[in-house]
């Protein structure tokens, strides 16, 4: 369960990258044809789920193990990095979508994903200092 100050990125993040997907998805449709189609709403589905789980799991890990953030933050970037790169190497030659509008849907999505999680944390509150609890 997604806590309070993760919800905000959650929903702001992904309808922005939802909102690219779409835009990719029918230009895609316009352009490639099916396999246009196929590949944009794979490579959206994709961004979304990975940065949605990573957002999770980050948070997860922030309530629990505030110390641990980091090293987690970067463990599941590594992981991302490497499923992305198994998935490129078993669709490489694949005739199933368009490789290149698959690559294009990605990176537009991922961008849309980095832009709006910017922007929520730049315009959040963070308490830097945790106020002392009365007794």
């Amino acid at each position: 369960m997604p806590s309070a100050s993760e919800v905000p990125v959650l929903r702001t993040a992904g309808l922005w990258t939802a909102a690219v997907g779409v835009v990719c998805i029918v230009l895609a449709t316009i352009f490639k044809g099916t396999d246009g189609l196929k590949g944009s709403v794979f490579a959206a589905v994709l961004v979304l789920v990975f940065f949605s789980v990573g957002q999770l799991i980050v948070g997860g890990v922030l309530r629990r193990a505030p110390e641990m953030a980091l090293t987690v933050a970067l463990m599941t970037y590594l992981l991302k990095i490497g499923v992305l790169f198994v998935i490129i190497i078993l669709f490489a030659n694949t005739t199933l979508f368009n490789t290149k509008v698959f690559a294009i849907t990605v990176v537009s999505c991922t961008i849309a994903w980095i832009i709006a999680e910017v922007w929520v944390y730049s315009h959040s509150k963070v308490l830097y200092v945790e106020p002392e609890k009365s007794k």
